[in-house]
C-alpha cells in the first residue's frame, strides 16, 4: 500500500467554523467571504492531507481513448488531489480523494464572482465550502452502501465510477457555463440480477448570509438533492439525481434547474476549446496537455457588469483582470484558440486598462478589480506598462481585425511612451517591482521589464506600418529597439553563479528563474550562457524552475517562458527533454492536470493564465509563430531530430482558419499552410530558417 503526499490542497486549516475571511490589500491574501457547512472538520480534514512539499513524480494516470485522462483505482491505495473548473457566473474548485477503504472523498469551495461582498476588494467573491457532510447519503436496499471508487477520470467534467454491490454509480461533476450553479450527477446503474432500491437521501443546506457582509445585500446560498428519494430498479434499469450548489441574492427568484441540459452546455463547451487549435505531434502527452490547457485557460472568463473578464481564478482572482495575467500571458494566446468569448474577454481587458491612461503619464493600475468598478494598485510599477503595451500589440496583430487594431493603438502607443519616459541614466527601464510584487528583489530596474519593452516596441512598428502611421514613429519605435536590447546587454549582462547569462537587477548576484525572458523576446546574445544556467541544477528542479538559485519556491510561470524561450532560441533537443518531463508530471502525475501557479504560495492552484502560457510554448516556441501583419506572421519551426512531422490544425488567427503543417523532406523542413483541405502555401527550408507567411481574405 502507497499513501501519496498530497500537492495540491486548498489551504484552510487557519479557518474556523462560522468563521468570515475577507481579502485586503494585495492579491496574495486568502480568498474573501468564504464559510463553510461544517468548515472546522473540513478544514481538520484537509489539513490532515496536506503535504510539507511536492511529492516526486508519478504517472498515476493514463491518457485514455477519448482524450481524457483517467485514474484506475488500485484497492488499498490513498491519494487526494484538486481541481478547479470554471462557468461564465461560478467557479468550483473540487477537492476529490480515495482513502484506504476505497471510499471517496469530495469536498466543493463553489465561488460566485458576481456576488460581491464587502469590501468589495480584490478578492470580494461569494465563496462557499461545502465538505464532506453536503454530499447525501446513499441507501441500496435500505441500508447505507459501503461505496467503492472504481476510477476517476478529467476531460473537462470530472466522472467518478464506483460500485455499490450490485449497483454501480457514476457522479458527473461540472459547473454551469451560464448560471451561479455547480452540478453533480448521479446515474445508478442496477448490475444485479434482482431488483434493487436506491435512495438518496434529501440532503439540504440553505445559508443567508447578513445583508451588510453583501455590496447588494443579504445573499442565499444552498446545496441541495434534487428529487430525492427512493428508486426501484429492476435489473439493468438506471435512475438519475442530482446535487446542485448555488447562491442567488436574497429577493432574486430560485431558478429552476435542468440538469441534462446544463451538462449538454457544459460538454458542449468543452468540446469547443478542444476542436479548435489541435496539436499533432508523435507525443501523445503533450497532445494532450495542450488540450487541457486549452479548457483551463478559455473557461475561466466571467461574465461581470464591467464585461467579459478572464479572471485567473484560484480561489480568490476573480472578476478582475491583472496586467500580467491577462494583458500579457493569456491574451495574445486567445486569437489562435478563437473562441468568441475570450477574444471578446481580451478585447475588454485592454479596454478596462486604457481607461486609465492619462495625459500626466501616471501609471495604469497593476489590476482592475470589483467587475471593473476598482483597481489595485499596491505594488506600485511592476512594469505594467510593458506589460500592456507587449500584450496589446501581439493581440492586435494575431487578431487580425483592423477597428480593433485601431482602437488598441491608443494604448500602445501611451504604454511605449510611459516606458520610454522612465529609462534610466544606464538606459533600461526603470520600475517599482516586477510582477513577483516583491517576493523576491527586483532593484530599480529589472530585466524583465526591460525585455517586455523590447518586444512590444518591434511589435509596435509592425502594427503602426500595417495601420498606416507616421514613418517616422515606426522608425523611432525601431531605433528604441535597437537602443534597450544594447542597453540590457550592459546594464543587465553578466557572469552569475559561473555562468555567463544575466543579472535581474543591479546588486543580483544568484541565479533568477526571469533570466529567461530574453530569449522568448528573441533576444540571443547570451543564449549558451543563459540555456546553461536555466538548465543546470542550480535552476532546475523537479518542478521546473526555482525563482532564485538555492531556494525551493518556484511559479510555473518562469518554466512556461523559459520552455517557449529555449525553443524560440533553436534549443530544440534539450528543451523538448525538459518539456515532455514536465508536461508529463502536470497531466499524468499526482497533481492534474493543469499547469499551475506556484509553491509553496497558493499551494499549485490551478489558476488559468499559466495554461495559456503553456499553450504558447508550441505556438511561439515550437511552431515559432510570430505575427507581424494583420493578415501575415513569420513562422520558425523547431521540429524535433525524432520527429517526421508536427501539425497545428485550425488555428483562428490573422482573420483566417488554417493549419500550419511541418514535415522532414530529404534532410529539410516542409512548411505548409492549409485552409480547408487545400494547401495555400509551401516552402522548403533548411532547419533554423524561418518562413514568412502572408494570408490572403478569400
Amino acid at each position: 500500500m502507497r499513501v501519496s503526499k498530497p500537492e495540491n490542497v486548498f489551504w484552510l486549516s487557519s479557518v474556523t467554523s462560522a468563521a468570515w475571511w475577507h481579502g485586503r490589500g494585495t492579491r496574495h491574501q486568502v480568498a474573501g467571504l468564504c464559510h463553510g457547512i461544517s468548515l472546522c472538520a473540513f478544514s481538520l480534514w484537509v489539513a490532515s492531507l496536506a503535504a510539507a512539499a511536492p511529492a516526486a513524480a508519478q504517472s498515476r494516470w493514463t491518457i485514455a481513448n477519448d482524450g481524457g485522462i483517467t485514474w484506475e483505482v488500485t484497492p488499498g491505495e490513498a491519494h487526494q488531489d484538486q481541481i478547479e473548473m470554471s462557468g461564465r457566473k461560478v467557479s468550483a474548485i473540487i477537492t476529490y480523494g480515495v482513502r484506504e477503504n476505497g471510499s471517496l472523498m469530495l469536498a466543493r469551495q463553489v465561488v460566485f464572482p458576481t456576488l460581491r461582498t464587502v469590501p468589495n476588494d480584490t478578492h470580494a467573491s461569494l465563496s462557499y465550502i461545502f465538505g464532506e457532510d453536503a454530499t447525501p447519503r446513499i441507501f441500496v436496499n435500505g441500508r447505507p452502501a459501503r461505496e467503492i471508487v472504481a476510477r476517476i477520470h478529467h476531460r473537462g467534467l470530472i466522472t467518478i465510477e464506483s460500485t455499490m454491490g450490485t449497483v454501480a454509480l457514476t457522479r458527473t461533476l461540472f459547473p454551469s457555463t451560464t448560471q451561479p450553479l455547480y452540478l453533480e450527477k448521479y446515474v445508478f446503474v442496477n448490475r444485479g440480477e434482482r431488483e434493487a432500491s436506491v435512495e438518496v437521501e434529501n440532503t439540504e443546506k440553505t445559508v443567508h448570509t447578513d445583508a451588510t457582509r453583501g455590496v447588494t445585500g443579504e445573499y442565499v446560498v444552498t446545496s441541495r438533492v434534487l428529487e430525492p428519494g427512493v428508486k426501484m430498479l429492476k435489473p439493468g434499469e438506471s435512475a438519475t439525481f442530482a446535487l446542485v450548489f448555488t447562491a442567488r441574492e436574497a429577493q432574486a427568484p430560485i431558478a429552476e434547474i435542468s440538469v441534462d441540459e446544463e451538462e449538454k452546455a457544459r460538454r458542449e463547451r468543452v468540446e469547443s476549446f478542444l476542436s479548435k487549435l489541435r496539436l499533432d505531434t508523435p507525443e501523445p502527452v503533450l497532445n494532450t496537455e495542450f488540450a487541457f490547457a486549452k479548457i483551463r485557460t478559455a473557461e475561466s472568463i466571467y461574465e461581470t457588469k464591467g464585461g467579459l473578464m478572464h479572471g485567473p481564478g484560484g480561489g480568490a482572482y476573480y472578476a478582475a483582470i491583472w496586467a500580467n495575467d491577462q494583458a500579457e500571458y493569456a491574451n495574445p494566446f486567445f486569437p489562435f484558440l478563437g473562441d468568441r468569448l475570450a477574444n471578446d474577454a481580451a478585447i475588454n481587458s485592454y479596454r478596462l486598462f486604457e481607461r486609465y491612461v492619462n495625459p500626466e503619464y501616471k501609471p495604469i493600475p497593476s489590476s482592475i478589480i470589483a467587475e471593473g468598478t476598482s483597481y489595485w494598485n499596491g505594488a506600485g510599477d511592476r512594469g505594467d506598462m510593458a506589460m500592456i503595451a507587449y500584450g496589446a500589440s501581439r493581440f492586435a496583430l494575431a487578431y487580425g481585425e483592423r477597428n480593433t487594431a485601431e482602437e488598441l493603438w491608443k494604448l500602445v502607443a501611451w504604454c511605449l511612451e510611459y516606458c520610454r519616459r522612465k529609462i534610466n541614466g544606464e538606459g533600461v527601464v526603470a520600475s517599482d517591482s516586477d510582477e513577483l510584487e516583491g517576493r523576491f528583489p527586483a532593484g530599480k530596474a529589472n530585466l524583465a521589464t526591460s525585455s517586455l519593452y523590447f518586444d512590444a516596441l518591434n511589435s509596435a512598428a509592425l502594427l503602426g506600418r500595417e495601420l498606416g502611421k507616421p514613418a517616422a514613429e515606426i522608425a523611432a519605435y525601431e531605433e528604441e529597439a535597437k537602443s534597450i536590447r544594447a542597453a540590457i546587454e550592459r546594464y543587465f549582462g553578466a557572469d552569475v553563479q559561473g555562468f555567463h547569462a544575466y543579472r535581474y537587477y543591479d546588486g543580483n548576484n544568484v541565479l533568477r528563474a526571469w533570466i529567461c525572458v530574453p530569449l522568448a523576446m528573441g533576444i540571443f546574445d547570451r543564449q549558451e550562457g543563459t540555456v546553461q544556467a536555466l538548465l543546470s541544477p542550480a535552476l532546475w528542479t523537479v518542478d521546473g524552475l526555482a525563482t532564485q538559485s538555492g531556494e525551493k519556491t518556484f511559479w510555473d510561470r518562469a518554466t512556461l517562458y523559459a520552455l517557449r524561450g529555449l525553443l524560440a532560441a533553436g534549443e530544440t533537443e534539450r528543451a523538448m527533454d525538459f518539456l515532455e518531463r514536465y508536461s508529463a508530471r502536470r497531466l499524468l502525475g499526482e497533481h492534474v492536470p493543469y499547469p499551475v501557479e506556484a509553491w509553496p504560495e497558493g499551494n499549485q492552484r490551478h489558476l488559468a493564465a499559466e495554461s495559456a502560457l503553456y499553450c504558447r510554448i508550441f505556438t511561439e516556441g515550437l511552431f515559432g509563430i510570430r505575427p507581424t501583419g494583420l493578415r501575415s506572421f513569420t513562422t520558425t519551426p523547431r521540429l524535433p531530430a525524432n520527429w517526421e512531422h508536427m501539425r497545428l490544425a485550425d488555428i483562428h488567427a490573422f482573420a483566417s482558419v488554417f493549419d500550419l503543417v511541418v514535415t522532414r523532406e530529404a534532410g529539410n523542413l516542409r512548411v505548409q499552410t492549409v485552409r480547408e483541405g487545400k494547401i495555400v502555401t509551401s516552402q522548403l527550408i533548411a532547419d533554423g530558417e524561418t518562413v514568412q507567411v502572408r494570408l490572403t481574405t478569400k
